[in-house]
């Protein structure tokens, strides 16, 4: 009797751990663009603590990118997307090593490449909301 009172009334299932509307690798992208554009500030500015500054803010923003590249991989992509692109693996782990990569630089090529690969996840992503 007490299992019927307590059973489920509704069965519901997502894809995702929330409404999809939570994730969009936008967020990533604007980080990125942060990193590039403090990469490129720094290139300007040989001022020892303006460079410390910068070098402080692009390695959070850089950590950010990652984060926010991570919890798509790991929240919002399923095993049908990764059927469907079967490079999304690598892709991801391409993306968040080029975001190390500009973590460590002051090369605004390495942001550039970054954001390269966030734009190949995002066309991904927007191509698996449309399905």
């Amino acid at each position: 009797m007490l299992s019927r009172l307590f059973a489920p009334k509704v069965k519901v299932s997502a894809h995702c751990d929330l409404p999809c509307g939570v994730y969009d690798p936008a967020q990533a992208r604007i980080e990125a663009e942060s990193v590039k554009a403090v990469q490129e500030k720094m290139a300007a500015n040989d001022d020892p603590h303006f460079q410390a500054r910068a070098t402080v803010i692009k390695e959070q923003r850089a950590e950010l990118a990652k984060h926010h590249v991570s919890v798509l991989w790991s929240d919002y992509f399923k095993p049908p997307h990764f059927e469907k692109y079967p490079n999304l693996h690598q892709l991801v782990n391409d993306t968040l090593k080029a975001l190390s990569a500009a973590k460590a630089s002051t090369d605004p090529k390495t942001g550039e490449k970054a954001l390269e690969l966030i734009a190949e996840i995002d066309k991904i992503f927007w191509e698996t909301k449309k399905a």
